[in-house]
């Protein structure tokens, strides 16, 4: 059975344009998903990457219309001036570590909607009584997240460096083994490789 790490990141616009087509995928090919929620901005440190409001004024304004098409394309609402973007990335993505430990709600369902309450519910993920309200609504404890703070940043820590290690450099990105598949147009060719190692 092959295993999906999937480095998520709370307020990636592409994770949320994503939608939930890596369930859809992981569930035809049988394979798992292991979600690892990382510190994409200490990544893009590391590589180089500048932060979106250091990027040439060409590229914020070619993201932006991106994020538009691709949303109008996959008929999911988008909001492109999120009233609380960017917010501090880690209680969600410790909420995510939590719930994939607890394993008896739907984890998919709470990463799609911690991203959609960022990018099309101006909600914001920094706060906890959203993200507990969120685990609640997919079926977790929503104490998890005061119980699980410390192990959760732990793996948030510890995630980061292991996205480092084998070449993640954004979010969404999804890795197969040594494949790494980024941004979520590279989905069906996640999809085909899948089938390839049936």
């Amino acid at each position: 059975m092959a295993e999906i790490e999937y480095y998520w990141f709370p307020i990636s616009p592409y994770s949320y344009l994503a939608g939930r087509k890596l369930d859809t995928i992981a569930a035809r090919h049988g394979a798992t998903i292991t979600y690892r929620p990382f510190a994409m901005l200490q990544v893009f440190e590391k590589v180089g990457t500048p932060p979106v409001p250091q990027r040439h004024p060409f590229r914020q304004a070619y993201r932006l219309a991106d994020i538009a098409r691709v949303a109008a394309f996959e008929g999911l609402p988008v909001n492109l001036k999120p009233r609380y973007w960017p917010a501090n990335p880690v209680p969600a993505s410790v909420a995510v570590i939590a719930a994939q430990a607890a394993g008896d709600g739907d984890l998919g369902g709470l990463a799609h909607a911690i991203v959609r309450a960022c990018w099309a519910e101006d909600r914001d993920v920094a706060d906890d009584a959203v993200v507990t309200d969120l685990l609640a609504a997919h079926g977790f404890d929503p104490g998890l997240l005061d119980r699980a703070l410390l192990s959760g940043v732990e793996t948030y820590e510890r995630n980061t460096t292991r996205a480092l290690d084998l070449g993640v450099f954004g979010a969404p990105t999804y890795v197969v083994g040594t494949e790494l598949f980024w941004g979520q147009d590279r989905l069906p060719h996640l999809d085909a490789h899948l089938a390839a190692l049936a």
